[in-house]
């Protein structure tokens, strides 16, 4: 029987992905988590209820193509199975009027070789956003004799689970940029809460996101559960929002990563990268001033590409600075239209999840140092 699952990077060679839709969409109710993600002076504060068709169908011609491109350029591609979301969520510890989407796989799952982890979210409306990608789980099973199928330990989402009141309209930037370098977040630590999203793997190293979605112990979860890997807690305090890493610190090739200028990582922690030879560059500027409507995330999804394999990225077609800055790394671009997608979930890397990359597990990181990272 075939190998299906397999992949340790988000940048050896790509063959099978699971690529999402917009169908069914709901922009979500407020929660204590949503809250959060919304800036005060965004459109989209208040709002919620299914998305207009017009910008489902919009959406979903672009991800077609972007089927069609991935494809083209040898990668196989599966689908999730959209489920209606414009209906209750109700749980022994919490109820929401709706849930989201199945746009994003790269929030929901992870895949770490031969296994794919479903996250413990700490969205209410995402609980069981799982299910989308069930049938290819199951399918994969079926067919894969060595691929392991995971769901990480379901969090309550309780009131305990979150910070009330943490959210202030009156508090300023400066205030939340400063929470954000103490490390103050909506999430507590009563129980492991993270998105998949907010997790880089670079072989026998996972670098996570420590922000608004992804806490602790969730990290600490992480190193009891793969005691062969090493964990490192990484954070962006330029970044008043720190929600996934994916517009933020991207991987281009061994050796080789962009970060976006506005959330330098700390100096501090570039150690373990300085001694490993890795170059942090500054990302390009985006191409545009604002996001497209009704979209949650920020103009640095010009940063948030596809890496195929170490020379080739897709990347959204109107970033124009951002392309040329791949070109003379060394990269050859290929672009592809994405901004209609943007409002469901995010950019080209978050409607994507990995099943099969070529290649093993790699030590990109040999030279250890007195690492603050380290978990």
């Amino acid at each position: 029987m075939p190998k299906i699952v397999n992949s340790w990077n988000d940048f050896d060679p790509l063959k099978h992905a699971i690529v999402g839709r917009a169908d069914m969409s709901v922009i979500p109710p407020e929660e204590p988590a949503t809250s959060e993600k919304v800036p005060v002076d965004s459109e989209m504060r208040g709002m919620w209820g299914p998305r207009p068709t017009e910008t489902v169908e919009k959406a979903n011609a672009q991800l077609d193509n972007y089927v069609k491109v991935l494809e083209k350029h040898g990668v196989k591609v599966d689908r999730p199975t959209p489920l209606q979301w414009n209906q209750e969520i109700k749980t022994p510890d919490f109820r929401t009027e709706s849930g989201m989407t199945q746009m994003p796989p790269r929030d929901i799952l992870l895949t770490i070789g031969n296994e794919i982890i479903a996250s413990a979210n700490s969205f209410r409306c995402r609980y069981f956003e799982y299910l989308a990608y069930w049938p290819l789980m199951n399918e994969y099973f079926e067919n894969d004799p060595e691929f392991k199928w995971t769901q990480a330990p379901r969090p309550r989402l309780t009131d305990k689970s979150y910070k009330h009141n943490y959210y202030d309209e009156k508090i300023s930037l400066e205030e939340r940029l400063e929470r954000t370098a103490n490390k103050d977040f909506v999430t507590t630590e009563v129980e492991p809460m993270w998105d998949a999203a907010d997790v880089m793997r670079m072989g026998k190293d996972l670098f996570i996101q420590h922000g608004l979605t992804t806490n602790r112990k969730a990290m600490e979860w992480f190193k009891r559960y793969y005691p062969d890997l090493r964990v490192h807690s990484v954070n962006f305090p330029g970044d008043p929002y720190p929600i996934h890493i994916d517009a933020t610190f991207v991987p281009l090739r061994p050796g080789l990563i962009i970060n976006n200028p506005h959330r330098p990582l700390p100096v501090e922690q570039r150690k373990i990268f300085e001694a490993n030879d890795w170059q942090i560059v500054e990302a390009a500027k985006p191409a545009h001033d604002n996001p497209p409507p009704l979209c949650y995330s920020s103009v640095w999804l010009s940063m948030n590409c596809l890496v195929l394999d170490h020379k080739t990225v897709i990347v959204e077609e109107s970033e124009v600075y951002q392309a040329e800055q791949m070109d003379k790394l060394g990269m050859n671009v290929i672009p592809v239209p994405f901004r209609d997608a943007y409002a469901f979930g995010g950019g080209l890397h978050c409607a994507t999840a990995d099943v099969y990359r070529e290649g093993s597990m790699e030590d990109y990181f040999p030279n250890q140092v007195e690492d603050p990272t380290r978990v």
